[in-house]
């Protein structure tokens, strides 16, 4: 009867251990294979700091432009402790600078934006809005920047890029922020992200392409384009690639048709022959006389 007891009690302590090694499974599991906790807490978190921050600066005429814009892109954090501004009743942070006056027109301004965040379903953009400014700090062009994705080699080529092109003589300043539309939309992403089961947590399975939204803060890069740049921007990925017909059709949609029988009309090279290839008019080769080195008899 004691023996029965020690072993029932063996079992129930058993079971109790492996309960508590289940509940505590999660915590052994590496922190980048985790579920997302809170994905968008910090988003949220994001926009409410930013609208309880003071606004520095209500028009373009406040800003400082000491600092000139880089002359290749360097990376700027911008969140809490940044310039604060208040244009036309959005609030963002910005940067500011003066255009260099020794730069030849027209040249291209390079703009990369960094994942925010630690899981890429829970991350976020800073999506820049640029606005040239003229010597009077009147604005000569303001443009929403699109992002685009690139996965490159290394972290430089790695992220969501834009660009504007300098071309007015007029422009003087330029300044960068986050306009409320641009905070309210989002850029397409080609890379899958994990998605988890509670039952198995390192068990991922991929979701396919999905779209990554704009938020206040970040780490942004500005500078005049460099070569670098410029291929991760024009070889970056805009939205989802339309489906197409196949590679053979695409195939026999661009190469041109080659008849391949006689008589088609392709002309093919002659092969070399001792043979003329006209002959006088009212003669024919079959009537030609022949010619030999034996002297004419008369």
């Amino acid at each position: 009867m004691l023996l029965r007891q020690s072993v029932f009690a063996l079992l129930i302590a058993t079971l109790v251990a492996l309960l508590a090694a289940c509940h505590s499974a999660k915590s052994l599991v590496p922190p980048n294979l985790r579920a997302p906790e809170g994905a968008s807490t910090a988003l949220d978190q994001a926009k409410t700091t930013l609208q309880q921050a003071t606004p520095c600066c209500t028009t373009f005429a406040d800003f400082s432009f000491q600092n000139q814009l880089p002359w290749r892109p360097r990376a700027f954090l911008l969140g809490p402790g940044s310039m604060v501004i208040n244009i036309n009743g959005d609030k963002s942070y910005a940067l500011a600078f003066r255009l260099p006056a020794d730069a030849k027109l027209p040249y291209r301004i390079a703009l990369k934006s960094e994942l925010n965040g630690r899981w890429l379903r829970a991350s976020y953009l800073f999506a820049p809005t640029v606005t040239l400014l003229d010597e009077a700090f009147q604005p000569v062009s303001s443009d929403d920047v699109g992002l685009c994705e690139h996965m490159g080699w290394t972290s430089e080529t790695t992220g969501a890029f834009g660009s504007i092109k300098v071309t007015s003589k007029e422009a003087r300043y330029v300044v960068l922020y986050s306009s409320a539309k641009q905070q309210g939309s989002s850029t397409y992403w080609e890379q899958s992200p994990a998605a988890f089961s509670a039952e198995a947590p390192v068990k991922m399975a991929s979701t396919g392409n999905f779209r990554i939204p704009h938020g206040p803060d970040g780490t942004v890069w500005i500078g005049l384009m460099n070569k670098t740049y410029a291929d991760a921007v024009d070889n970056a990925i805009c939205a989802k690639a339309q489906k197409g017909d196949g590679v053979l059709n695409t195939l026999r949609d661009a190469l041109p048709a080659v008849p391949l029988w006689p008589g088609s009309g392709v002309e093919t090279p002659q092969a070399k022959s001792d043979v003329p290839a006209t002959t006088p008019t009212g003669a024919s080769s079959s009537s030609a006389p022949a010619t030999t080195d034996a002297p004419h008899q008369p």
